[in-house]
C-alpha cells in the first residue's frame, strides 16, 4: 500500500482533491493527448497533485522520476503559482524539495509527439515517485 499518491483531475493548491492515478493496473491512468505526430506536437501542461495519505508526511519532499518506453517524450515542472512554472528537460525528474502532506502540492507535466513515430496509444510511461514517508 503506497502511503504517497499521484492526482489528476480538478485540483486545488492545498486541498485533497482529485482523482488518485492508478498504479500499474491502468485502471485510472494519466492520459495526455492525443497529440498529432505529423506536426510533432506537444500537450499542453496537464496539472497534477503529490500528496501523502493522511497521517503521513514526506518531510524532506519527493522525487518524481518518468520511466518507460517512451518517457523521452515527458517532461516535468514545478507549480508556479497556480501554472507551470520551467519545465525540466524531456525525461528528466523533478525534484520538490519541500515536504508534502495530505494536501496537494501541484506539479505539471506534458507529452510530445515525433513526426518519426506512427499514431499509438502508449500506455508504457510511469511516473515513479521516490520519497520517506513518516507518519506526521
Amino acid at each position: 500500500m503506497a502511503l504517497i499518491g499521484i492526482y489528476f483531475g480538478e485540483l486545488t493548491a492545498g486541498a485533497a482533491d482529485g482523482t488518485k492515478a492508478s498504479e500499474g493496473t491502468g485502471a485510472a491512468p494519466i492520459t495526455i493527448g492525443p497529440l498529432d505526430t505529423a506536426s510533432n506536437q506537444e500537450s499542453s501542461p496537464l496539472k497534477l497533485a503529490l500528496r501523502c495519505d493522511s497521517g503521513y508526511t514526506a518531510a524532506s519532499g519527493a522525487t518524481i522520476a518518468i520511466s518507460g518506453t517512451t518517457a523521452a517524450k515527458w517532461a516535468l515542472a514545478p507549480d508556479s503559482g497556480g501554472s507551470a512554472g520551467t519545465f525540466g528537460a524531456y525525461g528528466a525528474s523533478l525534484v520538490i524539495a519541500s515536504a508534502i502532506t495530505a494536501a496537494n502540492t501541484l506539479f505539471w507535466a506534458k507529452a510530445k509527439a515525433e513526426s518519426s513515430e506512427s499514431p499509438l496509444s502508449d500506455t508504457s510511461v510511469d511516473l515513479v515517485v521516490t520519497a520517506t514517508i513518516s507518519p506526521v
